[in-house]
C-alpha cells in the first residue's frame, strides 16, 4: 500500500510563493534551500521549488486543486481571503451533510480549497 508522502509546487518566484503559504499556514517552512521550501502540514509535505519551465500564472489551475482540512472554513475562509488571496468560490455546502468547500487561487494562480475534515464526515 502506498503512502502519499508529500507534493511539490514549481514556480519561477519561490520568494513570493513561499511568503504566501507562510501567511496560509501561519508558520515557517520547515525545511528552506536556495531554490525550495517547504511546510509539513499535517502528515505531508508541501515543498515549493524554483523550475525553469514554469513561467506566470499557471493557465490550466482545475487541473489540480490541494486541499487543507479545516474544522471552521468559515472562519479560515475570511482569514485566508484577508491575507490576499483570489477568492474562488465562496464558502459552500456540498450535498446533504455538514461538509464545507471553499476555494482560493494563491499568486501563481494554482487553485487551493479549504475544506470540512473527513473524519468529521464519519461522525
Amino acid at each position: 500500500m502506498l503512502n502519499f508522502n508529500s507534493i511539490l509546487l514549481s514556480t519561477e518566484d519561490l520568494k513570493k510563493l513561499s511568503d504566501f503559504y507562510r501567511k496560509v499556514f501561519e508558520k515557517d517552512p520547515d525545511m528552506e534551500e536556495d531554490k525550495y521550501a517547504g511546510f509539513l502540514v499535517g502528515s505531508a509535505f508541501f515543498s515549493i521549488g524554483e523550475h525553469d519551465k514554469v513561467s506566470g500564472k499557471n493557465s490550466n489551475p482545475d487541473r489540480i486543486l490541494f486541499n487543507f482540512e479545516t474544522k471552521d472554513v468559515k472562519g479560515e475562509f475570511e482569514r485566508v481571503k484577508g491575507l490576499g488571496a483570489e477568492v474562488i468560490r465562496e464558502p459552500y455546502k456540498m450535498g446533504e451533510e455538514d461538509f464545507w468547500i471553499a476555494t482560493f487561487a494563491d499568486p501563481d494562480g494554482n487553485y487551493f480549497q479549504l475544506i470540512t475534515p473527513w473524519d468529521e464526515m464519519q461522525k
